[in-house]
C-alpha cells in the first residue's frame, strides 16, 4: 500500500478547492522571519522548535488583530444584544491550526514555513558557488543529503507545532457563535493547571501537573484597565438606605483577552478569563509588625483562586475553594457585563444607561451548569444594593435576563453547598437566597395550598441534617429558560429531578441537542475525509453541516465507497504508527480499532467493555482456529484523583491488557491499550482512526455527549444504548445503521422496580461467569490475586448501573459488529449513512437555537469588511 498522505498535504488539496484560502505568502514569511527575529530571539540560530511555534502563531495572530477590533468597534456602533456565556470549565484545545482554518491561511503558512526551511538555505548555497562545477558537485550531492534529513526535522518540528502544541482553551459553542455573527463573549477562569496530565505507571493512574502557563501564551491580551475587585467574607449592615456587605476581603480580578475567530466571516469575538491576584495593600498591617513572609503568603492564598481546575468528576465536592472559584467568575463578569451595558451606547461618552429595566434587552446570560449559579443573588444584590432598584424590578430582571443549562442527571453530580459555608463566605448573598426562596415558596403555596412535601421538594434549602442550598433549584427560579443537551436528557429532566418545577412552571423547560463544529472536528483533524466529500457536494458543507445529507446520493457509489475506506485505512495506518511508538505494541492496522474514550466513570461502563473484551480473548483461546475478526481495542480517559473506583477500573483495563498482549495463541487477533493523558490533541488524532465508537452508558444517565458525535462524523460506527444523544443520532442516520443494544429508560425504571439482582445474571450466562471469577481470582493479576475484589463486590452487590444486565445483549450486538466487519463494502455504506446523518449535529445549529429560542437574538451570516477594506 502506498504512504499515506501527511495531513499538511491533504489540507494542500483542500485548498485547491478553496477551503482554505490564499494570503500573501511572501507577507506572512517575512512576519514570521521578524516574530522570530525580534519578539523571540536575536539569532535563527539558536531558536527553538517553541521560538518557532510562538513566530508562527504570532504572524497568525496579527491577521486576528484588526479583525478582532474592528468586530469590537462594529458591535459598539450597532449596539446589539450580547450573550455571556459562563463557565467554569473552558478546556484547552489548540487555538493555531483552528485559527489557521477560520482564518483561510493554512494553506499560505504551509507554504511560507516550507520557504524558510533549510530547502530555501539549500538553493541559496548552490546558487552561490555554481560557477565551481567539480565544488558544485560536491556540495550538491552533499546538500541535498542535508535537506533531506533537515526537511524531515523541520516537518517533525511542524508537526510538533500543529498538532502537539495545547494552546488555549477554545469551546465548539464560541467557535459558532463567532461563525454565526452574534455579539458573544465566553466567560471563565485563566487556571494556571489543568486538570493533570495522566501518567501509567505499573498500570496504575498517577497524576502529574498539567502546567498549562509554563510557557506562556502566545494568543491572550492582559487587560489590566478592566482589573475588578472581587469580595469575600465580611458581614452585612442593615441600615434604612439599604444593606451594605462591610469588612470584606478583596481579591482582584485581572481579565484576559482571547480572540475567537468565525468561520470565513471576518468576525473576531473575545474570550475573557479572570486571574486572581491580591490587592497590594493585602494584609499590609503584617508588614508593619515584621510578618512578612505570612503576609506573602496570604497573598498566595487569595491568588490560588485562579491555581487549578477541579476535575468535573459528576461527584459532587463542596470545597471553600471552588465556591470561590464560582463566585470570583461571576462577580468579576456581571461587573464586567453591568459596565459595558452602561457605556454602551454609540456616539456618547457619558453613562449612557442608568434605566435597568432594558438590561434584558441587550444582555443575555447562560449559565453553564450549576457552577455559575451565583450569578443570580449576585445580580440581586448589585441591582438591589448597589442600584437601589426594587425587589420586584430587580427580580423580573434578574429572571428574564439569566438562562440555565443542566448537564447531568446524577443526583451525587448536583451542587448542594452547605449554609454554614455560605454565611462563611457570602453572608450577603445567602440572605438573598434565603429571600429568594421564601417569595418562591409563597408563590408554590398559593399553587397547591396544603402540598407541604411539595413544598419541601421545590426549597432552595435542604432541611434535615446539614442545611443546603440547591443549586440547581436555585437556577431553575432565578432563570426564564432550562436546557437539557439531548431530548431523552431533557424529557428525564422534566419527568423526574425537576418534575414538580416543570409542573409549576413548564414554559420555562427547553431542550437544545449538543452539537459540535465541523471546522474542528472534520476539517482540521480529518481533512482526508473532508477532501472526499468536497470533491462530491462542494465545500459548503462547513457552514452548513446539514448538507452533508447530499451524500446520500452516494451511499452505492463504488468510487465513494473506495474513498472513504481508503482515508480510514490510511488514518489507522498513521495512528497505528503512534500506538507502536508510544506503547511498544505490534499493530495489526487491519483490525477493528475498537475505541471507548470518555472520562472514567461507574455510569459510562467501561467494565462493561471489559467484559466484553474477556468473552473475546476466552472464546478466541477456546478456538484458535477459528476465523476471528481482529480488533485493537482502545479505553482511555482520565479518573478524577479521589475516585478510587474509577482508578481501579484503569487498573483493570491495563491489567486485562497486560495479559492478552503478551499471549501468543491469540497473536494480533485482539490488542488491549489503555490510551494514557486523553485529551483534545489526541482526540484529533484517534477519532478518524476509530472504526468503533463505544458509547455504552446506562440508558438515562448520561445527558448527551459529544464525542459520539465526533466519531460519527469522522466514519465509525456507533455501538450503544439509547441514551443520551445516541437516541437522536439513531434518528438522523437510521437505527439500522448503529449498532443499538440493551435497556431503554423505561426498562430500567422496571427493573429498578422490581429490583436488579446481579446474581441472577452471573448464574444464568456462563461467559459472565466466567469472566467474573477470573477477575475475582487473579487470573489477571496473579501477582496480587485479592487485587480486583473490590470491583467484583461492587458488580455483584452494589451496582447502581446495572452492567450485567446489559452484558448478554451486548455480546450478541458485539457479534453483528464482527459479521459486518468482515464486509467491507457494506461497513462503509453504513459509514456513509452515519455521516449524512451528521448534519443535526453541528453546534452552528445549536447555537442557533440557544439565539432565537433563549437568547432572542438572530444569527447571521453577513461578513464584515476584513481590516484592509473600506468601509
Amino acid at each position: 500500500m502506498s504512504k499515506p498522505l501527511s495531513d499538511h498535504e491533504r489540507r494542500k488539496q483542500i485548498s485547491v478547492r478553496g477551503l482554505a484560502g490564499v494570503e500573501n505568502v511572501t507577507d506572512l514569511k517575512q512576519n514570521f522571519n521578524r516574530h522570530l527575529h525580534f519578539t523571540l530571539v536575536k539569532d535563527r540560530n539558536v531558536a527553538t522548535r517553541r521560538d518557532y511555534y510562538f513566530a508562527l502563531a504570532h504572524t497568525v495572530r496579527d491577521h486576528l488583530i484588526g479583525r478582532w477590533i474592528r468586530t469590537q468597534q462594529h458591535y459598539y456602533e450597532k449596539d446589539p444584544k450580547r450573550v455571556y456565556y459562563i463557565s467554569l470549565e473552558f478546556y484547552m484545545g489548540r487555538s493555531l491550526q483552528n485559527t489557521m482554518v477560520n482564518l483561510a491561511l493554512e494553506n499560505a503558512c504551509d507554504e511560507a514555513t516550507y520557504q524558510v526551511s533549510p530547502y530555501t538555505v539549500v538553493k541559496s548555497l548552490h546558487a552561490a558557488i555554481a560557477s565551481y562545477s567539480l565544488l558544485h558537485s560536491f556540495v550538491v550531492l552533499f546538500s541535498w543529503v542535508w535537506i533531506w534529513r533537515s526537511w524531515r526535522t523541520w516537518r517533525k518540528m511542524l508537526v510538533w507545532v500543529m498538532e502537539a502544541w495545547v494552546a488555549l482553551p477554545v469551546t465548539c459553542f464560541l467557535d459558532s457563535m463567532a461563525s454565526l455573527g452574534l455579539a458573544a463573549y465566553g466567560y471563565g477562569i485563566r487556571y494556571e493547571f489543568g486538570i493533570f496530565n495522566q501518567k501509567i505507571v505499573n498500570g496504575w493512574q498517577v497524576e502529574e501537573a498539567d502546567d498549562w502557563l509554563r510557557y506562556g501564551n502566545p494568543w491572550e491580551k492582559a487587560r489590566p484597565e478592566y482589573m475588578r475587585p472581587v469580595h469575600f467574607y465580611g458581614r452585612t449592615e442593615h441600615q434604612p438606605g439599604g444593606v451594605k456587605w462591610v469588612d470584606t476581603q478583596v481579591v482582584l480580578a485581572l481579565p484576559y483577552d482571547t480572540p475567537i475567530p468565525g468561520y470565513r466571516n471576518n468576525v473576531v469575538n473575545t474570550m475573557r478569563l479572570w486571574s486572581a491576584k491580591a490587592p497590594c495593600e493585602f494584609n499590609l498591617k503584617d508588614f508593619n509588625v515584621g510578618g512578612y513572609i505570612q503576609a506573602v503568603l496570604d497573598r498566595n492564598l487569595a491568588e490560588n483562586i485562579s491555581r487549578v481546575l477541579y476535575p468535573n468528576d459528576n461527584f459532587f465536592e463542596g470545597k471553600e475553594l471552588r465556591l470561590k472559584q464560582e463566585y470570583f467568575v461571576v462577580s468579576a463578569t456581571l461587573q464586567d457585563i453591568i459596565r459595558r451595558f452602561k457605556v454602551s451606547k454609540f456616539g456618547s461618552r457619558e453613562i449612557a444607561r442608568t434605566d435597568f429595566s432594558k438590561l434584558p434587552d441587550k444582555v443575555a446570560i447562560q449559565l453553564n451548569d450549576t457552577h455559575p449559579a451565583m450569578a443570580i443573588p449576585e445580580l440581586m444584590r448589585v441591582l438591589v444594593d448597589e442600584e437601589k432598584l426594587t425587589w420586584e424590578n430587580a427580580w423580573d430582571i434578574c429572571v428574564r435576563t439569566c438562562a440555565y443549562t443542566n448537564h447531568t442527571v446524577l443526583p451525587e453530580a448536583l451542587e448542594r453547598w452547605p449554609v454554614d459555608l455560605f454565611a462563611h463566605l457570602l453572608p450577603r448573598h445567602l440572605e438573598i437566597v434565603y429571600e429568594i426562596n421564601r417569595r418562591h415558596l409563597e408563590k408554590v403555596a398559593a399553587k397547591y395550598p396544603g402540598d407541604n412535601d411539595r413544598l419541601c421538594r421545590m426549597s432552595l434549602i435542604e432541611e434535615g441534617g446539614q442545611k443546603r442550598i440547591n443549586m440547581a433549584h436555585l437556577c431553575i427560579v432565578g432563570s426564564h429558560a432550562v436546557n437539557g443537551v439531548a431530548q431523552i436528557h431533557s424529557d428525564i429532566l422534566k419527568a423526574t429531578i425537576f418534575k414538580d418545577f416543570y409542573e409549576m412552571e413548564p414554559h420555562k423547560f427547553q431542550n437544545k441537542t449538543n452539537g459540535i463544529t465541523p471546522r474542528r472536528w472534520l476539517v482540521m483533524c480529518n481533512p482526508g475525509l473532508a477532501e472526499v466529500i468536497a470533491e462530491r457536494i462542494g465545500e459548503d458543507f462547513i457552514r452548513n453541516l446539514n448538507q452533508l445529507r447530499e451524500l446520500l446520493k452516494f451511499v452505492n457509489d463504488e468510487a465513494f465507497i473506495r474513498d472513504v475506506a481508503k482515508v480510514k485505512q490510511e488514518n489507522k495506518l498513521k495512528f497505528a504508527v503512534h500506538l507502536e511508538e508510544h506503547y511498544k505494541v505490534k499493530i495489526n492496522p487491519n483490525s477493528m480499532f475498537d475505541v471507548q474514550v470518555k472520562r472514567i466513570h461507574e455510569y459510562k461502563r467501561q467494565l462493561l467493555n471489559c467484559l466484553h473484551i474477556i468473552t473475546y480473548y476466552n472464546r478466541i483461546k477456546k478456538e484458535p482456529n477459528k476465523q476471528w475478526t481482529p480488533r485493537t481495542i482502545m479505553i482511555g480517559g482520565k479518573a478524577a484523583p479521589g475516585y478510587h473506583s474509577a482508578k481501579m477500573i484503569i487498573r483493570l483495563i491495563t491489567a486485562i491488557g497486560e495479559v492478552i498482549n503478551n499471549d501468543p495463541v491469540v497473536g494480533d487477533r485482539l490488542k488491549v491499550i489503555f490510551l494514557e493523558n486523553y485529551r483534545v490533541t489526541l482526540a484529533e488524532k484517534i477519532i478518524p482512526a476509530a472504526d468503533l465508537s463505544e458509547q455504552i452508558s446506562t440508558a438515562g444517565t448520561e445527558a448527551s455527549g459529544t464525542g459520539n458525535m465526533k466519531f460519527m462524523l469522522n466514519g465509525a460506527l456507533t455501538i450503544g444504548t439509547m441514551d443520551g444523544a445516541n437516541v437522536e443520532m439513531a434518528e438522523e442516520a437510521g437505527e439500522e445503521n448503529l449498532f443499538i443494544f440493551g435497556m431503554r429508560v423505561d426498562d430500567v425504571d422496571a427493573l429498578d422496580k422490581r429490583g436488579y439482582h446481579a446474581e441472577e445474571y452471573y448464574n444464568r450466562l456462563p461467559e459472565l461467569k466466567q469472566a467474573i471469577d477470573q477477575i475475582a481470582g487473579g487470573f489477571f493479576s496473579p501477582k496480587q490475586p485479592d487485587l480486583f475484589k473490590e470491583i467484583v463486590n461492587m458488580l455483584m452487590h452494589h451496582d447502581r448501573f446495572k452492567v450485567f444486565a446489559d452484558y448478554e445483549d451486548y455480546i450478541k450486538c458485539q457479534e453483528k459488529v464482527n459479521a459486518l466487519y468482515k464486509n467491507p463494502k457494506e461497513w462503509t455504506k453504513k459509514v456513509i449513512y452515519n455521516i449524512a446523518g451528521c448534519g443535526k449535529f453541528s453546534s452552528d445549529r445549536t447555537i442557533a437555537q440557544y439565539a432565537r429560542e433563549i437568547w432572542g437574538m438572530e444569527p447571521t451570516h453577513e461578513k464584515l469588511p476584513a481590516p484592509d477594506d473600506k468601509q
